[in-house]
């Protein structure tokens, strides 16, 4: 297929992605593979086993470094290494429950981690520098209404705490610095799905344990409702936002939400009972947690989609479609992972290109 517009911005850039072993990550690293970028990574190895960076083989596809974001010198010895003029920052602890077993690893990573990736950009000559946070980063109201860029950042617990804060250390690079470092967007996205996540304590992964083991998987809150999306369309997002960036850097610097259609935003039990009428359906377990969690949770993306064009084509039908075909193709049909990653992300390109919206 012709090459997106923005793809074509990115082929040949060389590009730093951090988090590269993980989830959002991996498939970030296949796709800028996939359109000519010369793709670093820097980030630990991968937690769990199976893990999306082994089973797809992706260090063939970039030149991959362990480090920890934590460690100062490390960071700089990476970016003095690579040079990257492109640096997409997706290491971190993302997870909410971890965070209050591990708050000050979970700051230190957040907050510590961001500003030591944005310093050695600034002395390593990067131009564009897309940080990515979360829809967390809010000070949530438990209100209908779908939050705006403009509205207050916040967090109770320790995770979204730490991601308002890297906003905030983004922010303030850009601002003391912006004539002397890369030009900086912040990217917040919704609940991502896709196949090849198996981290703890996220719903498709909890749901595939389940599905696998034939037990029943357990909700905490199956009332609660997420803004669901698939990968692709934030790692979409986060592409566009790199070449504008590049080329306009002084009307793209600053926050974007990258959420999904108001009607995509769903109760997690909905979730569960779309993905068992498409592979297998495990049983349901409610067992409520003791620890506060956001109950509503919406976006309103009105900005990227105006001024990025940003339109991710696939619905959410098509999303947990896509997301249980993964699945159920890999551990069912023994299907090989690199295989499954390149032709979702080529059908997501094309739907993409024959949308208009790259």
């Amino acid at each position: 297929m012709t090459p997106l517009a923005f793809e074509q911005r990115l082929a040949g850039e060389r590009v730093l992605v951090t988090g590269h072993t993980g989830f959002t990550g991996g498939w970030l690293t296949a796709w800028l593979a996939a359109i000519g970028a010369e793709v670093h990574g820097l980030a630990l190895a991968p937690e769990t086993s199976p893990n999306l960076f082994e089973t797809a083989r992706l260090a063939e596809i970039a030149r991959h470094r362990i480090g920890d974001i934590r460690s100062t010198d490390e960071v700089k010895r990476c970016m003095t290494e690579v040079r990257p003029s492109v640096l997409i920052h997706l290491a971190a602890q993302p997870l909410v429950r971890r965070s209050y077993r591990e708050p000050v690893g979970t700051f230190a990573a957040n907050v510590m981690g961001t500003a030591n990736v944005l310093e050695a950009a600034r002395a390593c000559g990067v131009r564009a520098a897309v940080v990515i946070t979360t829809d967390k980063v809010y000070r949530n109201r438990e209100w209908d209404q779908a939050y705006r860029e403009v509205d207050e950042l916040g967090g109770k617990d320790p995770y979204s705490a730490s991601k308002a804060c890297a906003e905030m250390v983004a922010a303030s690079f850009q601002a003391s610095f912006g004539s002397d470092g890369p030009a900086i967007a912040t990217a917040r996205g919704g609940n991502i799905v896709g196949g090849g996540d198996w981290s703890e304590d996220r719903l498709i992964p909890d749901f595939v344990r389940a599905t696998l083991a034939g037990q029943p998987i357990v909700l905490r809150n199956p009332n609660a409702t997420r803004p669901w999306q698939h990968v692709l369309s934030l790692c979409h997002g986060y592409l566009m936002l790199a070449a504008a960036l590049l080329d306009r850097p002084d009307q793209h610097i600053g926050g974007w939400n990258l959420g999904p259609n108001a009607d995509e935003v769903v109760p997690v039990i909905r979730v569960v009972e779309m993905l068992s009428s498409k592979w297998r359906a495990p049983g349901i377990k409610v067992e409520p947690s003791n620890l506060d969690e956001a109950q509503l949770l919406a976006l309103d993306s009105t900005k990227a989609r105006e001024k990025l064009n940003w339109r991710p084509p696939w619905p959410l039908e098509k999303v947990l479609d896509r997301t249980a075909e993964w699945y159920r193709d890999f551990h069912d049909g023994h299907a090989d992972a690199r295989v499954l990653l390149d032709r979702q992300i080529a059908e997501y390109r094309d739907a993409t290109s024959k949308a208009g919206t790259g």
